[in-house]
């Protein structure tokens, strides 16, 4: 798997380099790497079940010309003066139930389910106006073909941890098409230390069909939210003077309409081979339709290099099941 993400990104590097950078002064490009992980809990009470896992990594540049790939064309610019980056990622998601140890379906718990997704993206900030317009176009497989599977069995075995048993029960292939969007707005600021900001995502396609609305607080030394992704993860300007060094507090409620989760609901792999009948007091199709999260976390950045922490406590993604934490480590690099 790691050799496919060095792959996969080489390639987008070359075909980024060819197509032409901003040559303005500062960063035109950043590499991320995330690390979703129900293990990473600030109280120290790590978990390996519901959204067990999801790993990213990103590509993000600016262009010296406008778009000429049609999906860039398509996807909504912050107005005449936006600032625009775009971003190929690639991901791994995978969840399991709270039992690992078995090979039996545990219908009364998450289903195993993996995917492996990629994307094209695009960041359009506006800096005058104060908001920006986020688009996504997600494409993939659920499934065995995600690799789910051969990750965590060998990572489990790598760490002499628990060996997930029942990957036999995980979720059918099935491809998956997403668009997401999301759009932001600053509410108030308050000098150079504290923004709320409002946002509402929507997500449509067989992956995810959702809707969510939230606000965003941050708090400490930092770059203007509107003033560009890139800025929020490393030196930026303030009156014509370089800050090296940023860092801040994020609070994110969020508020969730959930249609659909391909994640959560469909049909086993082996489902024509049990005796379950999926309908009979199953709560694993039973998604919550609303659902509330509540995200906190800080950002350091010196330089062109930051880090990020985040906590988010879910209430249960299915009807009657447990509620869950999930951590993300971030690293970012600029240049």
């Amino acid at each position: 798997m790691k050799q496919v993400y060095l792959i996969f990104f080489v390639l987008l590097f070359i075909l980024s380099t060819n197509t032409g950078f901003a040559q303005t002064k500062g960063p035109t490009r950043m590499f991320r790497i995330y690390e979703d992980d129900d293990f990473f809990n600030i109280k120290g009470n790590g978990t390996d079940k519901a959204y067990s896992d999801g790993t990213r990594i990103d590509f993000f540049y600016v262009k010296k010309n406008k778009p000429r790939f049609f999906l860039e064309r398509l996807m909504p610019h912050a107005g005449d003066s936006s600032k625009n980056m775009y971003g190929w990622s690639l991901m791994q998601i995978m969840a399991t139930p709270n039992n690992i140890s078995t090979t039996q379906y545990q219908p009364h718990d998450y289903r195993y389910a993996g995917a492996l997704l990629v994307s094209h993206s695009m960041h359009s900030f506006n800096p005058e106006r104060k908001y920006n317009f986020q688009t996504e176009v997600v494409a993939g497989v659920r499934g065995p073909a995600s690799l789910a599977e051969p990750v965590q069995k060998g990572f489990h075995s790598m760490i002499n941890y628990q060996k997930p048993m029942g990957w036999n029960n995980q979720l059918r292939t099935m491809p998956l098409v997403n668009i997401n969007f999301c759009a932001e707005k600053q509410l108030l600021s308050i000098g150079n230390f504290i923004e709320v900001n409002g946002g509402a995502q929507a997500a449509a396609g067989s992956f995810v069909d959702a809707f969510t609305i939230y606000p965003m607080i941050r708090i400490g030394r930092m770059s203007p939210y509107f003033d560009g992704y890139l800025n929020q993860f490393g030196s930026f300007q303030r009156n014509g003077k370089l800050v090296k060094t940023q860092y801040y507090f994020v609070f994110k409620p969020m508020a969730n309409l959930v249609a659909y989760n391909a994640l959560l609901q469909g049909r086993r792999r082996n489902e024509n081979d049990d005796n379950v009948d999926t309908n009979d007091g199953e709560p694993a199709d039973h998604i919550r339709h609303l659902a509330t999260n509540v995200q906190f976390g800080a950002v350091v950045a010196h330089g062109n290099f930051g880090m990020s922490y985040t906590q988010t406590y879910s209430n249960s993604y299915v009807k009657g099941l447990y509620s869950h934490s999930v951590g993300n480590l971030s690293m970012y690099m600029r240049w």
